[in-house]
């Protein structure tokens, strides 16, 4: 390569490395629900602002909907014009916390809601048009059957509960929120926090919750990022790998999740978002060769991983060639 070619090239990916933080940056969209009593309203709205200050540190746009009293419109129909709103294609993910209580018929499951509730099928409906990467996180109590509504390839669901019949007050919530930015939730060490990290970090305090109040837990989290609607509980990881198969054999959760940040680090900010995006892909790759390791003969499953790993490390050469 020639010295112009070579110092045109170095411009490009400084200016994509110049572009990267603010093109990647994730919006947020938080919901409060009817709080129903004072006391839920003052947690609802110290974890909304947890949310607000993680957003702030990460140079990402937040927007709330619930705590405005002076409201022009219903909550739902704010919530679905903000949807509206939004891009629906993009490298920025797209990320829904609803925050408040649910309830559960036997039939729908329902996020309540100052006026109107807001169900599954109305965000599969306003949703469906949405591209870009999602993360839905209802930390609502009967928050289970929002996950098989809403499930996707692309997104990621969080929530509170295993299924619609755990109907008490969830905790999950407040500590997913004070999870989700902390370098104490940093699981693997590498400067940032996944969304799978903060789910087990919060699964994890909801569990010694109960344990130190002598309770029975009355919450189950599950998280699904295979889009296959099953949704996967924190027991069912060892560090942040899933080691558990389900018994049907289906996919497992964990590894996209694990590719979500809300705060970026140093090293993934400085990444332009295509990049990143050829390397989540070839990350998945790998995993789901390890995950077949015993079905392939050695020597072929070393040369596919090998293939893998190169190409990962040849991006990173684009980042940092030294």
């Amino acid at each position: 390569m020639s010295a112009k070619a070579t110092f045109l090239a170095g411009v490009w990916v400084l200016s994509m490395i110049g572009a990267a933080a603010s093109v990647a940056a994730p919006s947020v969209i938080v919901v409060v629900g009817a709080p129903g009593m004072p006391e839920y309203r003052e947690q609802f709205t110290a974890w909304t602002g947890l949310w607000e200050r993680a957003c702030t540190r990460a140079g990402a746009p937040c927007r709330t909907v619930g705590l405005n009293d002076s409201a022009e419109m219903p909550d739902r129909l704010r919530l679905k014009e903000l949807l509206a709103t939004e891009p629906h294609t993009g490298d920025a993910p797209l990320w829904l916390v609803l925050i408040g209580h649910g309830t559960f018929d036997g039939r729908t499951a329902r996020f309540n809601l100052r006026g109107p509730d807001l169900t599954a099928d109305d965000l599969v409906e306003w949703l469906r048009p949405m591209q870009r990467t999602l993360a839905l996180i209802d930390v609502s109590s009967s928050s289970a059957p929002f996950l098989p509504a809403l499930s996707a390839p692309g997104r990621v669901i969080v929530t509170a509960t295993k299924s619609g019949f755990e109907q008490n007050y969830t905790r999950f919530g407040r500590y997913l929120a004070e999870a989700i930015a902390e370098p104490q939730a940093d699981l693997d060490k590498d400067g940032q926090t996944s969304l799978l990290e903060a789910f087990l970090t919060a699964s994890d305090h909801t569990q010694a919750f109960y344990q130190a109040q002598g309770r029975l837990a009355t919450e189950h989290a599950l998280l699904d990022d295979n889009g296959d609607g099953l949704g996967t509980p924190a027991d069912w990881f060892r560090g942040i790998r899933p080691v558990r198969k389900a018994a049907d054999g289906a996919s497992l959760d964990g590894y996209r999740a694990h590719q979500l940040h809300l705060l970026y680090s140093d090293t993934e900010s400085a990444m332009p978002p295509a990049l990143r995006a050829e390397r989540d892909r070839l990350e998945l790759e790998v995993m789901k060769r390890r995950d077949a390791k015993a079905e392939l003969p050695e020597a072929q499953y070393y040369s596919q991983l090998e293939v893998l790993l190169c190409e990962i490390a040849r991006i990173y050469e684009q980042i940092d060639p030294k």
